[in-house]
């Protein structure tokens, strides 16, 4: 797999294209460049995706305005996922709570009836 060509075609999926890209780095922000100087590097990463060993940095993302691009990753098999800011429906306030099953955590309205403070 060709990092350029499949990072090209992910961004075309979404009817992104590399114009639309502001920045390329770390997930932190710590390491940044522009499109074109990430071109100049990914155009020459060759790299297999299948199961195995993860070969691209997980905290490599692709940024645009309200969207990225985010390394994901199975058991070593890698692609690119695409991410948006998420919208706030309601905006209702909420309260940590165990999940019915015992299994986790969610979330659930703080003003829902038969809460137990």
């Amino acid at each position: 797999m060709n990092l350029l060509k499949e990072t090209i075609e992910t961004l075309e999926l979404y009817d992104k294209s590399p114009k639309d890209v502001r920045w390329v780095g770390s997930n932190d922000g710590k390491y940044a460049i522009s499109w074109e100087e990430f071109e100049k590097i990914a155009k020459d990463v060759e790299y297999y995706s299948g199961y195995g060993l993860q070969e691209i940095p997980d905290n490599l993302v692709v940024v645009g305005d309200d969207w990225w691009l985010e390394r994901a990753e199975y058991d070593g098999s890698e692609w690119w996922e695409f991410m948006t800011m998420p919208e706030i429906k309601e905006g209702l306030p909420f309260k940590f709570v165990e999940d019915e099953d015992g299994f986790g955590w969610c979330l659930k309205d703080i003003n829902q009836e038969g809460d137990e403070e």
